[in-house]
């Protein structure tokens, strides 16, 4: 029986060795390429003849050539040897030259609301990496769905230390309405009169639900709403809102832009639901491909921008 170490251990530099004898014309000039003795190829030749069960090369006191079967070994060898360099190649690229396929999930409500402008300016800026977004609202395992950067509200529990995540920014869910709705219904002066209008929240906030609100000051206050319209994520609650549906909750980042173009405006300002935190969670951490390592901390810049804008 072959021992598998034997047959594997130093399989590569065999293979180069012999190919390196096939270019140069012999075994001396094939060693002085390698910085190896001449000895040493030899050996290797031999060990790769010896693993195959055939002979590569024709030997006489004064030259090698290649048999048959060294000739067809060594065109495939050859090509197999320019594959694994230009792959070894990319793979060290990967790690400091911004390139490629960037893979992202999202959930809804980022990716319809948020990431289009972005991802656009990014792709200006790196017309080298190509980008496909997947939008869900489920939690995807990166490794097993070949994701590079997931963007989440929680990081949740991570699989394994060979997982990183890396905090984006901070966000806060505020109430939000048209000004057209504010125009014709009042605008609320305080929480207690929410209750009076007409209210859009999440599915999960089926029939009378509570909702706990904060000041500035750190008062607290909880109602007994009943909502108007239930909706399954922020994207459309957003598009309801637009609409005049009535009064409803959003993250900053995702009304930020409707907020900046006046398609919507904070209700109570001095006052808001809760605060979380968005994640950027991806494999590898600081070892991470440059194209993840870049596109990171270029999201990162712009959510900090788009908040400063909604806040100006």
């Amino acid at each position: 029986m072959v021992d598998k170490s034997e047959t594997l251990g130093g399989a590569l530099e065999d293979l180069q060795a012999f190919c390196a004898v096939i270019e140069f014309g012999s075994i001396s000039a094939a060693a002085r390429q390698l910085q190896e003795t001449k000895g040493g190829v030899s050996r290797r030749i031999s060990r790769l003849e010896k693993r195959l069960g055939a002979a590569l090369l024709a030997r006489t006191s004064r030259a090698v050539s290649a048999t048959e079967e060294g000739t067809a070994f060594y065109l495939k060898a050859r090509d197999a040897l320019s594959l694994l360099s230009e792959a070894t190649h990319d793979a060290r690229q990967s790690g400091s030259v911004p390139q490629g396929h960037l893979r992202i999930t999202a959930p809804m409500d980022l990716g319809i609301d948020v990431l289009p402008p972005i991802l656009v300016r990014f792709r200006a800026q790196h017309p080298q990496i190509s980008i496909e977004l997947l939008l869900t609202d489920s939690t995807l395992d990166l490794a097993a769905n070949r994701i590079d950067l997931a963007l989440r509200a929680t990081p949740g529990n991570l699989p394994s230390m060979n997982y990183r995540a890396s905090i984006l920014c901070a966000f806060t869910m505020n109430l939000y309405a048209a000004p057209s709705y504010l125009s014709e219904n009042g605008s609320p002066q305080s929480p207690q009169q929410l209750p009076e209008h007409a209210l859009v929240a999440g599915r999960e906030l089926a029939g009378v639900t509570s909702l706990a609100m904060q000041d500035q000051r750190g008062r607290n206050t909880e109602l007994l709403v009943q909502p108007s319209v239930r909706t399954s994520d922020y994207a459309s609650a957003q598009r309801l809102l637009l609409a005049g549906a009535g009064i409803g909750s959003l993250p900053d980042l995702v009304a930020a832009s409707s907020l900046a173009s006046g398609g919507l405006e904070q209700v109570l300002p001095d006052w808001h639901l809760s605060r979380g935190t968005l994640y950027a969670i991806s494999l590898g951490g600081a070892e991470a491909p440059a194209r993840v390592r870049v596109f990171r901390e270029f999201l990162r810049s712009e959510l900090v921008q788009l908040q400063g804008k909604s806040q100006a």
